[in-house]
């Protein structure tokens, strides 16, 4: 019980602290702080904790029961998300016209606990909270994955329920400390205290614009530019052998594929019966594993509202457009996460909005989900031309290596087709460009952070915190080094004074994910120098180009 419980709480305070909670966070913020209706005169820590706990129970019956009840009702699977965004126009609007939060109050008007002795009630947050809850969609990591299945599938045992409530109560800490951030703020104020009609109208104009971006999930293309600062953490979790005995999970058969840079003999690979309606096939025909014998297969399972899913899927469409005519087939199998992804509209719009051109299969039962073992969003199946499963990767990163080994895979099933230039920095062999010179290795991605520097930062191992840094007399191959006053973090460094990197690479084309406001000026000895202007969140910045020249260079 003690395991099931540390599992859950960890497995929610990394959701909880990761990019998907930002769309939340305006919303607790403004809900927390600010009055929300006709009776409610002040806020306080009280009120917050109460929405959190709102939100606490909602997510979890939703979780547990939502896809369930739906079905059993006949319910469109998008009702309760979209229940939550009307939810949100409406306490926006009652904040903006007191006369709509009169007509809103008056159905709970006789509740206990709503209005007790004409002062701000216990129950009218916790009630606000509950509606909220419905907005709340988390990244996918191995803990909701578990609770979702088993939510989808019925499987629904104390275990499962333990795990929700806990996985919930960690994911709602992080959101707490906003709430009570904006009470106490609200609260202590005086600016707040003389003007609260206007903060009111201003959190219910931000509420209603948030509605509508949510909408038109805008908020989800946000969260899929910020780099994933939790994703190695979630690896972790998923890979931990510890943790998937606690969910129940087997850690042999497929799981024991991951982790190594070769390919094993991972068994047969499950077919796609049990699955829903197709896209991207010749009338909508289903595909078979038979059917694909001789092609190299890569089984990709997804869900269109997973931001992990959505910057993971760039680099499996990269894969297609290169290798789709040299033997490569991708079978996208979307499973839902939460019920209103079960709806073939909004899949479709998915899969037009992210071009993906590959089959797609619908696996709303989870049939094929189950069929293959999965415990993660996104994770990737490797089966060669005899239909075997080969390798297998779970969440995000390790593209290279598994670019790699799909050409390996491909250059297995016919050694004498030649295969196009690498797109994710696999190294090039004679034999992939079709005979001629080989190009030598191509630089992987490197990333300048505490925690992932490991055999890319010339000084050894970076640590935290913030000092000074000197070049070397000369450094390896694909690597960088560090010169001046650097904020060191485990996920990235900060330029404080004089910075300079020097960067050793061989690659067609150096790009940088750059963040914050600034000039960037990159260096190459004997080419004039380039400025770059950066502004607003980390994105890609690109430093160098030469075309498809593979060139050995040195930035700084």
């Amino acid at each position: 019980m003690l395991t099931m419980i540390l599992v859950g709480l960890a497995g929610g305070l990394v959701t909880g602290v990761s990019p998907c909670v930002l769309p939340m966070i305006p919303i607790i913020f403004v809900t927390g702080g600010a009055q929300t209706g006709t009776r409610e005169t002040s806020a306080s820590p009280g009120r917050a904790i109460a929405i959190i706990g709102g939100i606490v129970v909602s997510f979890s019956l939703i979780t547990l029961l939502g896809t369930l009840v739906l079905a059993a009702l006949g319910l469109p699977s998008g009702l309760l998300r979209w229940t939550g965004i009307v939810l949100l126009v409406l306490i926006g609007l009652g904040m903006l016209i007191p006369s709509v939060a009169h007509v809103l109050e008056r159905p709970f008007a006789r509740l206990p606990g709503w209005t007790p002795k004409g002062r701000g009630g216990r129950a009218a947050p916790f009630f606000l909270g509950l509606g909220l809850g419905t907005l709340y969609v988390p990244c996918a990591g191995p803990v909701l994955a578990a609770i979702s299945v088993a939510g989808a599938t019925g499987d629904i045992g104390w275990r499962t329920v333990v795990l929700t409530v806990s996985f919930a109560v960690g994911a709602a800490l992080p959101l707490a400390v906003f709430a009570v951030a904006g009470a106490s703020l609200a609260k202590r104020l005086a600016a707040y205290r003389r003007r609260q009609r206007t903060f009111r109208a201003v959190g219910g104009v931000i509420l209603i614009g948030l509605a509508v971006a949510l909408v038109f999930d805008a908020p989800a293309r946000l969260q899929a530019a910020i780099p994933s600062y939790t994703a190695s953490v979630d690896r972790a979790l998923s890979q931990s052998d510890a943790v998937n005995r606690a969910l129940g999970r087997q850690t042999g058969g497929a799981a024991a594929c991951t982790g190594g840079d070769g390919l094993a003999d991972c068994g047969s690979a499950a077919d796609f019966t049990g699955g829903g309606r197709w896209f991207n096939t010749p009338g909508g025909a289903p595909l078979t594993v038979a059917g694909l014998r001789g092609k190299v297969v890569l089984v990709d399972f997804w869900t269109y509202s997973c931001i992990n899913c959505l910057r993971d899927g760039p680099h499996v469409r990269q894969w297609w457009d290169a290798y789709r005519t040299s033997g490569l087939e991708i079978v996208g199998v979307h499973t839902p996460e939460f019920a209103f992804e079960k709806d073939s509209g909004n899949v479709a719009a998915a899969i037009g909005d992210e071009h993906i051109g590959y089959p797609v299969v619908q696996d709303n039962d989870y049939a094929i989900w189950n069929a293959y073992g999965n415990r993660y969003w996104p994770a990737k199946y490797l089966i060669d031309a005899h239909g075997t499963v080969r390798a297998v990767s779970y969440g995000e990163g390790g593209y290279e290596e598994m670019e790699q080994r799909i050409r390996t895979l491909l250059h297995e099933a016919s050694p004498e087709r030649a295969l196009p230039a690498p797109v994710s920095g696999a190294t090039v062999s004679a034999g992939d460009l079709g005979g001629g010179p080989a190009s030598g290795p191509i630089s992987p991605e490197m990333y300048v952070s505490a925690s992932r520097s490991e055999g890319s930062y010339a000084g050894g191992a970076l640590t935290v915190g913030r000092r000074t840094f000197s070049f070397g007399a000369d450094s390896k191959p694909s690597t960088y080094a560090l010169a001046g006053e650097f904020d060191v973090t485990d996920e990235s460094v900060r330029a404080v004074d004089a910075a300079r990197i020097r960067l050793d690479s061989t690659a067609s084309s150096v790009n940088a994910v750059l963040g914050g406001t600034g000039r960037a000026v990159v260096h190459t000895p004997g080419a004039p120098d380039r400025t770059i202007d950066v502004s607003g969140p980390p994105r890609l910045y690109n430093l160098a180009d030469d075309g498809y020249r593979h060139v050995t260079r040195r930035l700084i």
